[in-house]
């Protein structure tokens, strides 16, 4: 029995509903002891104002700190900077503009915005849509080519799943840095743009010569 095997491929798309901002806090001192007292007190300041712009405690995070002395040409230490960098999911896109303000009003020159990036926080209904439009176009290939071979499609023999799913246009910034704190007539404009998830599958079907018409 001949076999004929087709591939589709499947696309979806939908709106974002979470933002991630990764946010540092960079101070420099004397000592270690100053700088990474200075930068708790700043850190701290950041993560009130996330709670008071509503971020859920599980949705702020510490991603990394680090102590590092500095060096003069001569190689004698001039002092220590101490990084904080805090990882914060916000959900809410009308206010996210404005807590950036906030944070940048918080920390002072402080600040290092490095990250931002919208997504879709549940991507298996966009990768389920993905896998039917797939298999939908695997199928229509599958009608015609075996229509034009003189054929007619038999049992499907094997469906194979052989996407690699993954955000294709994701907004981000990572040239952001030293954004100044502005006025309480503007604040960070966002634009969410759109998330796609792609699918690929592979079938197989069973060819079935065509009736003999009489």
């Amino acid at each position: 029995m001949s076999k004929l095997t087709v591939q589709g491929t499947g696309l979806a798309t939908g709106k974002p509903d979470l933002l991630t901002v990764s946010v540092g806090i960079d101070v420099t001192e004397s000592t270690a002891k100053a700088a990474l007292a200075d930068d708790n007190t700043t850190a701290n300041s950041v993560i009130d104002t996330l709670g008071l712009s509503g971020s859920a405690a599980k949705d702020v995070q510490t991603s990394d700190v680090t102590i590092n002395p500095q060096y003069d040409l001569k190689g004698n230490i001039t002092g220590y900077e101490v990084t904080n960098t805090l990882t914060a999911k916000l959900r809410n896109f009308n206010t996210a503009g404005s807590i950036i303000d906030g944070l940048a009003a918080a920390a002072g020159n402080s600040i290092r915005l490095d990250s931002l990036g919208f997504s879709v926080e549940d991507t298996r209904p966009l990768e389920d849509q993905a896998r039917t439009d797939a298999v939908r176009q695997a199928v229509s290939h599958a009608q015609s080519m075996a229509q034009a071979a003189g054929e007619r499609l038999g049992p499907v023999c094997s469906l194979t799943d052989q996407s690699q799913l993954e955000n294709l246009y994701p907004f981000s910034n990572d040239q952001a840095a030293g954004i100044p704190a502005a006025s309480s007539a503007t604040h960070v404009p966002l634009a969410p743009g759109s998330e796609q998830e792609t699918a690929q599958v592979s079938m197989v079907y069973a060819l079935l010569p065509a009736p003999v018409r009489k």
